[in-house]
């Protein structure tokens, strides 16, 4: 039973969270990223993932986490996508890695033409108080990526190890 709720639950519910805080923070908490790769651990243990698994897993959250950082050193994101793409690679491994590096890219690209529209448009009496529509605005301000790789990671994460029946 509360194996079965995590899977269903931890990885989405965290997703959720850190689209949501990128949304109206421009930032993504490290206690995402870190309860990511603890739930990956307790999860990983409780549904019996073998060690070959778990290097492939790791592995992957690695390969991803060089190369978010590299992007990160470039300027090109910002550190919590950074960090936040990489425990969301832990946890999906290889084989669904592709699908969510293009979701994620396209979810991505997608929500930049639709911020660079928003931010041409004058911004409605109703809401030019609130801080984060304002920062959102703001062309001087970035572009949440979180929100484009959480709702890649909540694409594919149907076709994970983790939605697999248990025993198979």
């Amino acid at each position: 039973m509360l194996t079965d709720t995590l899977r269903l639950c931890l990885f989405p519910l965290l997703m959720a969270f850190a689209a949501w805080s990128d949304l109206f923070t421009m930032t993504i908490s490290n206690r995402v990223s870190l309860i990511l790769i603890a739930g990956f651990a307790l999860l990983a243990a409780l549904i019996g993932m073998n060690g070959a698994q778990i290097l492939s897993h790791v592995g992957a959250g690695a390969l991803v986490l060089a190369v978010t950082f590299t992007f990160f050193a470039c300027g090109w994101i910002g550190g919590g996508d950074a960090k936040l793409a990489a425990a969301t690679a832990l946890w999906l491994g290889f084989d669904p890695l592709m699908n969510y590096l293009l979701y994620a890219s396209l979810f991505g690209g997608a929500l930049t033409l639709l911020l660079l529209r928003f931010r041409t448009l004058p911004l409605p009496e109703a809401v030019s108080g609130q801080e984060w529509v304002l920062r959102l605005h703001n062309a001087k301000s970035g572009v949440p990526y979180g929100i484009a790789l959480a709702a890649a990671a909540l694409a594919v994460y149907p076709s994970t190890v983790w939605m697999r029946p248990l025993g198979l």
